[in-house]
């Protein structure tokens, strides 16, 4: 399955007399250096790959490129010049298995499984649970992607391993998310990886057959792989150039060698095919009968008509079984065999397909010499032809081990709808999604909805495809299955399924607003608002709801009796409905709507804490209210797979200063994201968990957190996601003083929000950039940012953790009457939900703008609250009380306190901060030594975490184990840790830390 055609050579192509020589294509006379004229810097890059591993240094390279531009005899060359010294694991993507969890990346390790014995325990469960070697289901992909790095890492540890996956657009999607997993992760253990991806194409997003009439060639449902590789370095291939290309046109005249450059648009292989296809005339100048015309073509369509001329030419018996190889096209001999046997063919069939190069046969497989011209033999074969192969085939593949294959196929010969064929893919699709593979689930659906007859049925599977879709981070495919579905629905719990699968698209692209909204309306028509609570929504206060959910049921669904909603066909899908609602409207950080949903329903416990919040009588004051926080607000995390229940729960601790109880539901929503394969709602666990590890201090962890997130976000073109998690890498980024990092990502995320009212990323952003300007002492710059942020965020639980530095900033710019009012709202949300870390934030900020003979009680008060909680929040209090105090010419106490802030601050490493600290303690009288600052400071994130659990007494697999690492990385972090570290050995690393 190669970019390059292997020739035949046609009987037109022999000249009279039979002298072939002189007639060859010339495709089939290049050697050596010719077959990569023009490719110079391509094959270098090849080269350094190579070295690096041989020399212990990993590497990862995506080639992609249009079909038959080069990609795989690049990744030929490579494998040849790797045979020498290096092992080569080689797996190419078939089609008919793109809707198979895992296939490609079994295929790959087929001959290393017997590593897996040295593998961790849970590593080693997973790889053979999705091999089918084991029981149980899988519940990590994150260990899924980290056993693949160890198991590259153990077989490159004889030889180093040389890694081609070439077709990556036909490889399944789960395959390609682990070996991207893997490959970004690279660094010491002596692997290349090489990836082939064709342009246009994508894996893991449709069938593997898409009905006999459409054909394997790919639909528009398609999509791009190219962004799941993010991270890694690409290597496009375009065309050759005009004197490249004529120099492989060897044997013709310059005329026609030029013509055929001209039409072939330096495509190799479209050089190789047109020039095959020329007669001998024609090869002597005589071009007018080619179908040459001067208004080009698009190339793959060409392309194909060219191969499909010369299948034309084979015995009717070739093309038939030459079908039937087309539409398995996983290359098992056995399989192919098994199923032409079934109309009377044989091997023998095939023999003259394998002397005119289209295929290559060995004892076990069968194998087309080019993707095009298994398109050809597929498309050049009349309807009924085609359907006879794919029910060959499923009957051939009659075991339980080819289960969902055979579910594929009988899909593929159906003509129209089939139920008993519907209900094998709706297994498929559930058995896909017991492994992770909520896109291959999707695609499943999809295509038993088609061909299914009742109406009803038919909604309820397009439904079910989309919102797996939507689990798997696909929201564009996702609208497009919403779209699909008939209205209106007689099933309620369809329709508010169909509702939450729009507003997922809503939130993902457009407004949280009308995201909560197109719920809250689903609410209202299914009649589960309740009697007693708030009207129909008026949607015309935030523009109209996406979907018109006017229509989504059929109108006979009855309204609620007195408020009783619980006997309501549908009653179960009213807390999921008003709950997803109040995770878009605090997207949108809109208390009025905030306060609508939560009246809808203030008795479900999943409301409650939203209900107290924002009462609907005053939703930016609940502190008036006079009473604490629902009892349910202190519940153990929720139990079960309900990832909106966890996060639900994470956003109510923090927005009550709960941060411990906060981080313990935040870890537990990324847990179940991770095991269940949500991959579309795992970077919005993942920003919440940054955000509260923010809170407590763990900026390091909420870096690394964040930035998961967002490269999860890009990849699955998640925008509205990707902004929250910009400002959040922003706001990071400011504490440490980093301009470039702060200024791009805050203005990117701003360009996203401020359109579509995502208002906790905007304010985020705002936050970020006045956070930057207070730390590199801009008081007037970061007051005007902080200020427009404050404006974003009526309720003092959102704006908790911008208050402070609101009140720092009015002050410092010479402005305290300013900080009075948001001030005197952290001090009454403070008293409200009586948590120390917040109680001393609105002490330090009484501090600043209070009498002067309280200031020094308020920052003993606030540091003591400290204690326990955020290190950057203590240090900033000591800054300020030792400013404070040196002002008063106390130096010997201000000297005590800016030392400890200094040393907090370096450590993090928030440079504006501990040169702040630093100018302080020198004009307090203490002359500083820049060597006495902490060593750890000068390690990159990733070494600081390797060090800190070496230091733990950990082992390098057990750091690769919680990193998801290779044992070979962290053994290559720490030998660049130690010299700057100014040690010789692990044993040193308990007491520098401590030190």
């Amino acid at each position: 399955m190669g970019d390059d055609e292997p020739q035949g050579r046609d009987e037109e192509l022999r000249a009279p007399g039979g002298r072939r020589e002189e007639a060859r294509a010339p495709s089939e006379r290049r050697e050596g250096a010719l077959a990569f004229r023009g490719r110079d810097n391509e094959v270098r890059r090849i080269d350094d790959l190579l070295a690096g591993a041989r020399d212990g240094v990993s590497g990862a390279l995506l080639v992609h490129g249009e079909a038959g531009i080069g990609k795989t005899t690049l990744l030929d060359y490579a494998a040849a010049r790797a045979a020498d010294g290096m092992r080569v694991l080689r797996v190419e993507g078939v089609e008919s298995e793109t809707d198979l969890p895992f296939g490609g990346l079994h295929q790959l390790f087929l001959p290393v499984l017997d590593l897996l014995d040295r593998l961790p325990d849970a590593q080693a469960t997973a790889l053979r649970a999705i091999f089918g070697l084991a029981g149980g289901a899988v519940h990590d992909r994150f260990v899924l992607g980290l056993a693949a790095l160890s198991t590259l890492a153990e077989a490159a540890g004889e030889q180093p391993v040389l890694c081609v996956i070439d077709d990556v657009q036909w490889l399944d999607q789960p395959s390609v998310d682990v070996l991207a997993f893997a490959a970004r992760r690279l660094c010491a253990e002596r692997v290349v990886m090489l990836f082939g991806l064709r342009d246009g194409g994508g894996s893991g997003a449709g069938p593997a057959g898409r009905g006999a009439g459409a054909g394997p060639t790919g639909d528009a449902s398609l999509t791009d792989d190219a962004p799941r590789f993010k991270g890694i370095p690409r290597l496009p291939l375009g065309g050759l150039d005009r004197q490249s290309a004529t120099a492989l046109l060897t044997g013709l005249l310059p005329p026609v060698a030029d013509r055929i450059a001209e039409q072939a648009q330096g495509n190799p292989l479209a050089l190789r095919v047109l020039a095959d296809a020329l007669t001998l005339a024609q090869r002597e100048g005589q071009l007018g009968p080619l179908a040459l015309p001067d208004d080009v073509a698009p190339l793959p369509g060409r392309l194909q008509d060219l191969i499909a001329q010369r299948i034309g030419r084979l015995p009717a018996a070739t093309r038939a079984v030459l079908t039937v190889a087309a539409a398995d096209d996983t290359g098992e001999l056995a399989v192919v065999v098994g199923a032409i046997g079934r109309f009377g063919g044989t091997v023998a069939d095939l023999e003259p397909a394998e002397q005119a190069g289209i295929v290559r046969l060995s004892a076990s497989a069968v194998r087309f010499g080019h993707p095009l011209s298994r398109y050809a033999a597929y498309q050049s074969a009349p309807l009924s032809r085609r359907i006879a192969a794919h029910q060959a085939l499923a009957a051939a593949l009659d075991s339980e081990r080819h289960a969902h294959r055979r579910a594929w196929h009988l899909a593929a010969a159906a003509t129209g709808p089939d139920e008993r064929v519907a209900a094998e893919l709706e297994r498929v699709a559930a058995w896909a999604g017991s492994r992770q593979g909520a896109a291959s689930a999707s695609a499943a659906y999809e295509r038993a909805a088609q061909l299914t007859a009742d109406p009803d049925l038919r909604a309820r599977r397009l439904i079910d495809a989309a919102q797996k879709a939507s689990e798997s981070g696909q929201d564009e495919r996702c609208r497009r299955l919403a779209d699909q579905v008939p209205l209106p629905l007689s099933d309620p719990a369809s329709a508010a399924d169909l509702a939450r699968a729009r507003a997922v698209v809503e939130l993902g692209y457009g407004s949280p607003a009308r995201a909560a909204r197109t719920l809250l309306a689903c609410v209202d028509e299914l009649g589960l608002g309740g009697g007693d609570t708030l009207g129909p929504v008026d949607s015309d206060t935030s523009g109209p709801v996406d979907g018109d959910t006017s229509g989504l049921v059929d109108g006979s669904t009855p309204g609620p009796v007195g408020g009783d909603t619980s006997g309501l066909a549908g009653a179960d899908k009213m807390a999921p409905l008003l709950t997803e609602a109040l995770h878009a409207a605090l997207s949108a950080e809109d208390t009025a709507l905030l306060a609508e949903i939560a009246a809808r329903a203030p008795h479900l416990p999943e409301l409650a804490v939203a209900a107290w919040l924002f009462p609907i009588e005053a939703p930016d004051a609940p502190a008036a209210q006079g009473f604490p926080p629902p009892a349910g607000h202190g519940s153990p995390p929720p139990t079960g797979d309900d990832h909106m229940a966890l996060l639900m729960a994470a956003h109510y601790a923090h927005l009550l200063a709960d941060h411990p109880r906060a981080y313990d539901h935040a870890t537990a929503a990324v847990a179940q994201c991770r095991a269940s394969g949500i991959g579309g709602w795992l970077p919005t666990a993942l920003d919440l968990l940054a955000r509260v590890e923010t809170a407590l201090g763990r900026t390091g962890d909420a870096q690394e957190h964040a930035t998961e997130g967002l490269q999860l976000a890009d990849s699955y073109d998640l925008d509205h996601r990707a902004a929250h998690l910009r400002s959040r890498l922003a706001l990071l980024a400011a504490v440490q003083g980093h301009e470039a990092d702060v200024r791009e990502p805050a203005e990117e995320a701003l360009g996203y929000a401020r359109p579509r009212g995502v208002g906790r990323a905007t304010a985020d952003a705002l936050h970020a950039l006045g956070l930057l300007e207070l730390g590199l002492g801009r008081a007037e710059s970061a007051l005007a940012q902080l200020q427009a942020a404050a404006g974003e965020r009526a309720h003092p639980a959102l704006a908790q953790h911008l208050l402070p530095d609101l009140v720092e900033a009015a002050v410092r710019a010479g402005r305290p009457d300013e900080a009075r009012e948001p001030a005197d709202r952290l001090a009454a949300w403070a008293g409200t939900v009586g948590q120390p870390s917040l109680t001393a934030l609105s002490r330090r900020c009484a501090a600043l703008i209070g009498p002067d003979e309280q200031a020094a009680e308020h920052y003993t008060r606030a540091l003591a609250l400290h204690e326990h909680g955020s290190a950057h929040d203590r240090a900033r209090t000591a800054l300020l009380y030792g400013e404070w105090l040196r002002r008063r010419r106390r130096n010997v106490e201000a000297r005590e306190h800016l030392r400890t802030a200094m040393g907090i601050f370096t450590n993090a490493g928030a440079a504006p901060w501990a040169d702040r600290a630093r100018t302080e303690l020198e004009a307090a009288g203490e002359a500083h030594d820049p060597g006495t600052d902490t060593l750890i400071g000068r390690l990159s994130p990733q070494e600081r975490e390797v060090v800190r659990l070496a230091a733990t007494g950990a082992t390098n697999r057990e750091i690769a184990t919680q990193l998801f690492l290779s044992p070979r990385t962290v053994g290559h972090h720490l030998y660049r840790a130690f010299p700057k570290l100014g040690i010789s050995s692990r044993t040193q690393l308990s007491d520098l830390l401590e030190s």
